[in-house]
């Protein structure tokens, strides 16, 4: 289902309002058949040319959302149009500050990934280990970051103390953040980090093999880091 959505960054960027609506809309609700946004958790937003955002709406399902009443904010944060937006606006407002290149934004509480954050032995700096080639290439270092109460906007300055060094984020007993240079980028990072979160707990206690330095090294060295936002590091 996901291929038929594929979008290039350049397309994008040349969207209409109108296909730009169903884009988040039908990307949502993939999430949404996945299971991985109970109720009314989660929220996606997608920068836009003119520097301003379409945001899911605050108390709304990604399963069943209504492209007309999608929120669309201009480039200074102020409603044009459609529902009030999600709570966790100063989320995804310091994503775009400190990830340039971010296209889009994409937040659950996906229920393996709320998990992690709950352990006691996790390195803020790097959540998950390298267990798979495509964790690397989606996710890059994951950061954890301490509980804030939704919609706190002092989560905005612990995202901007991360200086822009991470596309994926956890946010401790809330559930994880990630910022992708286009929707689908997003998107498909996020369903890397919530099955990587789910082999991480199956596999506790168990000494899995984990890729080796050099291995990730090549990695990078062939597909560049999505934790880089500079011109190096894609």
């Amino acid at each position: 289902m996901l291929a038929t959505l594929s979008l290039s960054r350049r397309a994008e960027g040349s969207m209409t309002d109108s296909k730009a609506r169903e884009a988040v809309c039908r990307f949502a609700r993939s999430l949404f058949e996945r299971g991985l946004p109970p109720g009314s958790s989660g929220n996606i937003s997608l920068r836009l040319d003119d520097g301003g955002l379409l945001v899911t709406p605050t108390n709304a399902s990604l399963g069943f959302l209504d492209p007309a009443r999608l929120t669309r904010l201009d480039a200074g944060g102020r409603l044009v149009s459609g529902d009030p937006p999600t709570k966790e606006m100063p989320l995804h407002a310091a994503l775009y500050e400190t990830r340039r290149k971010a296209g889009a934004v994409v937040h659950l509480h996906s229920t393996h990934a709320v998990a992690v954050t709950l352990l006691p032995e996790i390195n803020p700096q790097a959540v998950l280990p390298p267990l798979t080639a495509y964790s690397v290439m989606r996710c890059g270092r994951v950061a954890l970051l301490p509980y804030y109460r939704p919609g706190d906007p002092a989560v905005a300055d612990a995202i901007r103390g991360l200086a822009g060094r991470h596309a994926a984020v956890l946010l401790a007993n809330h559930g994880p953040v990630v910022a992708g240079d286009t929707l689908e980028a997003a998107v498909f990072a996020m369903e890397e980090l919530e099955e990587t979160a789910k082999l991480f707990l199956l596999l506790r206690g168990l000494n899995p093999r984990m890729l080796t330095p050099a291995e990730v090294d090549d990695l990078v060295r062939v597909f560049g880091r999505v934790d880089a936002d500079d011109d190096d590091g894609h």
